[in-house]
């Protein structure tokens, strides 16, 4: 920027100036010494900036593009497809035995996914994994296997659609509908690739009956306890840490403990169910187990000592659950209270759950500490045992409707996109509205608050309008997705393309410990802010159709396929990744 230099109005008392006599005899002369110092400047000017390179305060930013900073690397290579990852890789999840980097502050070209995309993308804490183009199962990470510097391929031709990690396994869904899950430790003894289908099969078949599920893959299919209806499969999965999540295209929800923790907190919504008894080879009678949530079993854990009951009088089960292995347990099952509840979306939090009804209403259950359910201010329990229905419609004028889009859950944070109509008169708009822990700011109202019961509207993002240029009318701005990590940051996708806009818009708010925002910081943000590319234009996911597609291999897939970009959390993480539609 250029400052005004503002020329003194008295000269005359000052040394090394002489004072201009203002007679009018004179003026022909000054006009001669104004006209000879006017060219002597020109000269001189004309002479520095034909010698020298000049940069003006009005000129764009040079354009630098480098493939280990810069998120707009598609303008060397329309054609090209990079995955861009940012934030913790102290466990090498973003770079597989490349940079020893313990954080990535600014988004980085992955260069081993350069023309990949993908079905799905999932980081957890120390592994991490992926399904390419093919439908085929990749991991990699230091918690998977410690030797190697790459990709593994774990799970071949069985056209797996989404994937869920926890702790120490590996869940995924085939286009099939079929549930295969795995633990790290057996998979990482494998002699890999494998194929699931030629060893596994489901839990009250013969392998069940005489205990030889064991297989040389260490993939076994998980399968519903409860028969399903004719041509009804499995859609969706989601996992907690500790509890899997499964939805089936009728509608209805199924849970599958991972661990003896998987009910801590009633987050699987029952409590008795039935495993294999691999103890006793031969013997077709199930054995059955039985998780109490902690507030069941011990209601005064918290309480003051005068209030408390004497251990002698809390019957405390015999879980038996062996969790060591999914072959102990490969089952879902169907949640007894959601039977007649037709679920459009099924999601877990950490050690919470959450439906979506067809008609807009939200359930919760499991873990509220925090108030990550979402039940209001005066439901201080640390934990709901039985799915109770969210009201997202609290102090809001009468002729207000309201209904829930979506819900993203992770850790002790959850989100939920409502659009809300006024019928008189007559508008719509969307909003994002939080509950839960947010320490770090994940609330996105601007308040660093630790527990929110009442889900809050987060700013910047909720109630937004533009001008629709095809409709020629002023139109909300939707909310397209959100995704929610583990530890407390979250990105989030505005649909902008309405107004005009090449892209869709991607903010961040939340945890930035590890540089998770992508912002080269390392310091909170309390309300959603946009991110920018390097040279400081707006971070804008795009749709296109893609020359080719290759998968992990290096081998092109297909050619001409529309692909978009997607963003994903993980532990102190983010990625932004091409998805095959």
């Amino acid at each position: 920027m250029y400052r005004r230099v503002k020329i003194p109005s008295k000269l005359s008392g000052s040394r090394g100036f002489t004072s201009f006599p203002s007679r009018l005899h004179n003026t022909k002369s000054h006009k001669k010494t104004f006209v000879a110092l006017s060219t002597a400047v020109a000269a001189g000017c004309l002479t520095y900036f034909t010698s020298k390179r000049v940069i003006l305060n009005d000129s764009p930013a040079p354009q630098i593009v480098s493939k280990a900073t810069s998120t707009s690397s598609n303008n060397a290579d329309p054609d090209a497809l990079h995955t861009l990852i940012w934030g913790s890789n102290a466990s090498k999840t973003l770079v597989p035995g490349g940079s020893d980097a313990e954080s990535i502050r600014r988004p980085l070209v992955a260069s081993w996914l350069d023309n990949v995309a993908l079905r799905d993308l999932v980081f957890h804490r120390d592994h991490a994994a992926c399904v390419d183009a093919r439908g085929d199962v990749y991991q990699w990470g230091k918690g998977f296997q410690k030797d190697h510097s790459k990709p593994i391929l774990t799970l071949k031709g069985e056209n797996i659609v989404q994937l869920q990690l926890s702790e120490n396994r590996v869940y995924a869904l085939s286009s099939s509908g079929k549930i295969y899950a795995s633990d790290l430790s057996n998979l990482s003894k494998q002699q890999l690739p494998v194929t699931a289908t030629d060893t596994n099969s489901s839990w009250w078949s013969t392998s069940w009956i005489t205990g030889k599920q064991a297989s040389s893959s260490g993939f076994v299919e998980v399968s519903p306890r409860e028969g399903l209806s004719w041509g009804e499969k499995f859609v969706s999965i989601s996992a907690g840490n500790d509890h899997l999540l499964a939805l089936t295209s009728a509608g209805r929800a199924f849970a599958h403990p991972i661990s003896k923790n998987a009910n801590s907190y009633g987050q699987l919504g029952f409590r008795k169910f039935v495993v294999p008894d691999l103890s006793s080879p031969g013997s077709n009678a199930p054995k059955p187990v039985e998780l109490i949530p902690k507030s069941v079993a011990d209601p005064y854990a918290k309480a003051s000592p005068f209030k408390r009951e004497s251990s002698s009088s809390i019957v405390q089960e015999d879980y038996k659950l062996d969790d060591t292995s999914v072959k102990n347990c490969p089952t879902v099952f169907e949640i007894p209270s959601l039977r007649d509840v037709k679920i459009s979306s099924l999601k877990a939090g950490g050690r919470s759950s959450f439906a979506l009804t067809d008609s807009g209403r939200v359930l919760g259950w499991g873990a509220n500490e925090y108030g990550q359910i979402g039940l209001g201010p005066n439901v201080t329990v640390e934990s709901i045992t039985v799915p109770t229905e969210v009201i997202l419609w609290r102090s809001l004028a009468s002729g207000t409707q309201t209904k829930c889009l979506d819900v993203a859950a992770g850790g002790d944070l959850t989100c939920f996109t409502v659009e809300r109509i006024k019928s008189n008169p007559s508008s719509k708009i969307f909003e994002v509205l939080t509950c839960g822990n947010g320490q770090w700011g994940g609330l996105g109202n601007n308040v660093f608050t630790n527990a929110q019961g009442t889900p809050a509207r987060a700013r910047n993002v909720s109630g937004l309008m533009e001008f629709s240029d095809t409709r020629k009318s002023i139109e909300p701005i939707v909310p397209e997705s959100v995704s929610v990590s583990p530890t407390g940051h979250v990105l989030l996708t505005l649909d902008t393309s309405a107004g005009g806009a090449a892209g869709r818009d991607l903010l961040a708010w939340g945890k930035n410990y590890d540089s998770e925002l992508g912002n080269g910081k390392k310091a909170s943000l309390a309300s959603p802010t946009t991110m920018s590319t390097p040279e400081g234009e707006r971070f804008m996911l795009q749709k296109k159709k893609a020359k080719e597609v290759r998968d992990l291999q290096g081998n092109v897939w297909k050619r001409g396929v529309t692909v978009e970009q997607k963003a994903v959390t993980g532990y102190c993480n983010s990625a932004v990744f091409w998805k095959v539609s």
